[in-house]
């Protein structure tokens, strides 16, 4: 028997370029990312290997439409005929990653000597012209069609240092040899690269506020700065203010979206620079979750670009970025009403319901806003002092998703109620009240209808019985209470509880709910007591049921009590969700009233 056959692992490389070169990036215009990038690197190279040459560092990108080439030029070191098959000929090669780990000069962009495959990406037939410093007077001509092989020829005319990329577009990509459509591109990726790109004007001169020395600036004239900086960056809205980011890892720019927002509104907008070159539009995940209507522009040389360096790997750097940008946004929203007061009612005026929510994620944050955001009311949106003045001292927080007995009953009284189904409002209002020691009901509970109608025990049970013949409706149990105002003669209150029992007990809740959560919450409602949907209270204060109680006629008593509860079955919005009707209601009002006409 023999031994095991040993063999030396084997590599498709047709099949490999065709994965890195066609499949590696998301959009084949990063190739001018990719050879800008070369460029920068070369002239960062030729700067440290060669700091005795007096050269100008700069890239010219030219688009020649009728040619249907697109050429990338730099004046930096230039490659030799051996780093050209060493580096520019061998996939995964790159000489960046060489010299970084020689000098640690963390302004060298490229990592892994794949940018290169992107120029096959577009073009039909790639060309090369690079003179290395170390050699001037030899300039090599690289051509290669696929980069699946390549010639190589010392050319008979010397070109100046530097490498100069010729591409002839393929003709699914000659858009890229448009003047106007390189200089675009151009702006995204290169905007704050430090060295000057032209396409033929340079196009990243551009005020970069975290870069610049703004210290001697007027207070107006530089967030004006700013706010064209930001303007460059937001397609969508209006930046508002600007919040600035130092102090950590990165360093860079936000701001609040002129944009009105909702509570969950995601309007998040992060663009994401690594040394200098863009990485991402779309960098959202290192704002917070609750900032749906804030953008900005970072760059931090801490974070680590995957390979084809259009995201960054998501590592502790990443997670000590994001909380970096969270703290800043939070100082800045704090600093705001005293830089700009203007702005700042800006702010809470388009983006009230989002802060709501963000006020609840960070203790600096609801101090700052507690006393500012306004919360949705039965009278319009108040801020919480002022409802709590309103309520002369107490808080009213309303349960119900459509309105209900409080809408009629508070408004009789003038006094506001919360809504609570709008986002943020429930929790906001709680910790308000628990930080002030106000007092909160909170309608549509046991606990808090019970604070608003007292029972009425000293009620004779001659009056009781009464009562409860006079007012039975299907599926709603008569408490005779008393509350203000006595205007009001009774009011339907729906009893959730019950409600959400039988729809736990429906036979259907086992293919609209996991099992898990299903059993978790009729461990709740099964210690409900089904007392009917509904609990019409009869005010036995008010004028109107005591003339009921005291009317001889039992058909006009009976027309009366008819009369009183359509009308408090006609008063709630939730009156569809009870077995007794709106229509059935609309029926036994007009019945009613006929008979009282005779």
């Amino acid at each position: 028997m023999s031994g095991p056959e040993i063999h030396g692992a084997r590599v498709d490389f047709d099949g490999l370029l065709e994965v890195l070169g066609h499949h590696l990036y998301s959009t084949p215009t990063v190739v001018l990312r990719e050879l800008v990038q070369n460029g920068h690197d070369s002239c960062t190279r030729r700067r440290l290997e060669a700091p005795e040459d007096a050269f100008e560092p700069a890239i010219t990108v030219e688009g020649r439409p009728h040619e249907g080439t697109l050429i990338i030029r730099d004046t930096g070191a230039g490659l030799t005929h051996d780093e050209v098959i060493r580096y520019l000929a061998t996939v995964g090669a790159g000489y960046t990653r060489v010299l970084r780990a020689q000098t640690g000069q963390a302004s060298l962009i490229g990592a892994f000597g794949l940018g290169f495959l992107s120029a096959y990406v577009v073009s039909d037939k790639v060309e090369v012209f690079t003179t290395s410093y170390q050699s001037p007077d030899e300039t090599w001509r690289f051509v290669s069609k696929g980069g699946k092989g390549f010639t190589l020829e010392q050319q008979g005319a010397v070109e100046p240092v530097g490498t100069r990329v010729v591409l002839h577009l393929s003709e699914d990509h000659l858009g890229l040899a448009d003047p106007e459509a390189l200089r675009a591109l151009l702006g995204r990726y290169c905007v704050l690269l430090p060295l000057p790109v032209y396409a033929p004007d340079q196009v990243n001169a551009v005020h970069v506020p975290w870069r610049a020395d703004e210290a001697e600036l007027p207070a107006v004239r530089r967030e004006r700065l700013r706010l064209d900086f930001a303007g460059r960056f937001e397609p969508r809205f209006e930046p508002l203010c600007t919040l600035p980011v130092a102090g950590g890892p990165a360093q860079g720019l936000l701001w609040v979206q002129d944009g009105a927002t909702y509570g969950s509104s995601d309007n998040r907008r992060l663009v994401l620079f690594v040394r200098g070159m863009l990485i991402s539009e779309d960098a959202r995940e290192l704002l917070p979750r609750w900032a749906g209507f804030v953008g900005g522009v970072i760059e931090c040389d801490a974070l680590t670009p995957t390979a084809s360096r259009e995201d960054v790997q998501k590592d502790e750097a990443f997670a000590a970025v994001a909380n970096q940008v969270a703290e800043a946004l939070i100082a800045g929203l704090a600093a705001l009403p005293d830089r700009n007061a203007a702005a700042w009612r800006r702010v809470l005026s388009r983006h009230n319901e989002a802060l709501l929510g963000a006020a609840l994620v960070d203790d600096r944050l609801y101090a700052l806003l507690e006393r500012q955001l306004t919360v949705p009311t039965t009278v319009g949106d108040l801020t919480l002092p002022r409802v709590v003045e309103r309520a002369k001292g107490r808080l009213y927080l309303g349960l119900s998703e459509s309105g209900g007995f409080e809408d009629v009953l508070f408004r009789a009284l003038d006094v506001p109620i919360v809504d609570g189904a709008r986002y943020a409002a429930l929790p906001f209002t709680r910790r308000y009240a628990g930080t002030h020691g106000v007092q909160l009901t909170e309608l549509g509970t046991k606990a808090g209808d019970a604070d608003v109608f007292a029972p009425a025990k000293d009620l004779a049970p001659a009056d009781r019985q009464t009562l409860q013949r006079l007012f039975v409706a299907p599926d709603t149990r008569v408490e005779p209470v008393r509350f203000a105002p006595t205007t009001l003669p009774a009011v339907l209150v729906v009893d959730r509880d019950v409600m959400l029992k039988r729809r736990l007990q429906d036979d259907q809740a086992d293919q609209r709910i996991a099992a898990g959560v299903l059993g978790l919450a009729r461990m709740f409602t099964d210690k409900v007591k089904d007392q009917g949907r509904a609990a019409l209270y009869v005010n036995v204060d008010a004028p109107t049921i005591q003339r009921v109680l005291a009317e001889p006629d039992p058909a006009r008593q009976a027309m009366a009590a008819q009369l009183v509860r359509a009308t408090a079955f006609l008063s709630t919005r939730q009156s569809v969700e009870l077995a007794h009707d709106m229509g059935a209601s609309l029926t036994d009002f007009e019945a009613a009233f006929a008979a009282l006409l005779g």
